[in-house]
Parts: structure tokens; sequence; C-alpha cells
């Protein structure tokens, strides 16, 4: 469905050093990184896409949106709670610490944190453990 994802960021250094320890955490394989553009890029398993990019924005500055959410799947909840401690660890805010929402459904079980910019991310797994 998806062919990728961007994320605008007002600071290429700072947002890079917030998502190479995190997509290293979800085991997302970093494609490229263009500090010259900037922007870099993380590829899904077995790939090549969907892909996860985070840059400046084209045109304008980044800002960050209301009611929108990039959500990445965790093969078990242990990777949840190591990804939001990855996020905290560096420099993102908690937006609702793991554990199960069962709301969602019964095996639900997710983590929610800001990035440095202020854009809302969600690290869900959704099996049984």
């Amino acid at each position: 469905m998806f062919s990728h994802i961007f994320l605008g960021v007002s600071d290429f250094e700072r947002a890079l050093a917030f998502y190479r320890p995190l997509m290293a955490v979800l085991g997302a394989k970093e494609r490229f990184c263009d500090p010259q553009r900037p922007w870099a890029g993380w590829q899904s398993e077995p790939g090549p896409r969907p892909l996860f990019l985070i840059g400046k924005p084209y045109a304008g500055e980044a800002s960050a949106g209301n009611g929108q959410m990039v959500a990445f799947m965790a093969t078990d909840r242990a990777t949840v709670d190591r990804a939001h401690a990855t996020a905290l660890a560096k420099g993102g805010i908690c937006d609702g610490p793991p554990g199960l929402r069962p709301e969602y459904h019964a095996d639900y079980y997710g983590a929610y944190v800001r990035d440095p910019d202020g854009n809302k991310l969600c690290v869900a797994c959704h099996t049984v453990e």
C-alpha cells in the first residue's frame, strides 16, 4: 500500500541521532543518508519498500501535524519497550508509556513518543507473547 512515509525535520543531525538508534531497535536497515540534501531513509524487510524517510521539507520549515502519527510494527513487546526507552534516551518525549491498549484490540501492546520535532510516533506489537 505505501511507497514511502516522509517526516519533515527542522534539525537533520539531531533527527538522525534520534532515528538511527530507534530504527536499529526496530530492525529497519538504513538504505541511504545524504547530509548534503539533507535526508535519510530506512527500508522494511524484505524490502525495498516501503521506505521511512526523514529530511528537511522541500519547501518551508518542518512542523508537526495535529492528528498525524507514524506507527512502527514491533515483532514482540520487549521490542516496544526497548524502542520507547531508546526514543526517550535520544531526546524523545513520552506520549504514552508501553502497555496493553485493549480498547484497540485484546493483544495490542504499544508505546507513544514525540520525536525532537514533535512528530508523534507509535511502536506497536499485535501478537500475544
